[in-house]
């Protein structure tokens, strides 16, 4: 992991600050998803450049600055966070990466939420409570256009889930939730996809 961020693109400066500020004000700066990640999350943006993202799960907003930075003209990120003590600090990110005018911020539980969104997504990337991945996902993918692209993260969830069989791997909620979500991805006849091993394991999912 050294070595791929000795030679990868490193964090600007308004990154870095979120990412001091993160440290500061909360005590799970750890679930940032940190600059080799977020410029993954950029750059398949910018691919991608889509009208209309969901991101479920913000945190402080790193996530969300990376992927609206590769919206189209006139586009618009949903950025969905259940804990309001954050709303200052997220929103003060989006004013100083200049994206306020591009980024909605709604506070509350992604599974009240998601079913009143009307809106068709390109993207979606999901970063939320991973025992209801599964929940998140059926919420959501009817609202996905087709050629759409899902990206969810921490589904390696620090190696509990790579033995694959359900009896060797920890009976947390956490790691049979990514474990169940992983499982049902692969069968899915809906979509397409592949994990990354980048940091704690992304899915990269494309609706067909």
């Amino acid at each position: 992991m050294d070595y791929i961020a000795e030679y990868s693109r490193k964090a600007d400066q308004l990154l870095l600050w979120l990412e001091k500020e993160t440290n500061l004000r909360s005590n799970y700066a750890r679930m940032l998803c940190g600059a080799e990640e977020g410029t993954l999350l950029e750059f398949i943006s910018k691919m991608i450049s889509p009208k209309h993202i969901l991101e479920i799960g913000t945190f402080t907003g790193y996530s969300a600055i990376c992927l609206a930075r590769g919206l189209r003209d006139g586009g618009r990120l949903d950025a969905l966070e259940i804990n309001d003590e954050l709303a200052d600090l997220i929103l003060t990110a989006f004013e100083r990466a200049n994206l306020s005018h591009c980024t909605n911020l709604i506070l509350g539980d992604a599974l009240e939420i998601i079913p009143t969104l009307d809106c068709t997504y390109d993207l979606v990337f999901m970063d939320a409570n991973k025992r209801d991945y599964i929940k998140y996902y059926n919420a959501f993918i009817d609202k996905v256009r087709s050629g759409g692209f899902i990206i969810a993260d921490n589904v390696l969830w620090s190696g509990k889930v790579l033995s694959g069989n359900p009896t060797e791997m920890p009976h947390d909620p956490q790691t049979m939730g990514i474990h169940a979500f992983n499982q049902m991805i692969s069968q899915d006849p809906r979509v397409e996809n592949v994990i990354i091993p980048l940091r704690d394991g992304i899915n990269l999912i494309r609706k067909k």
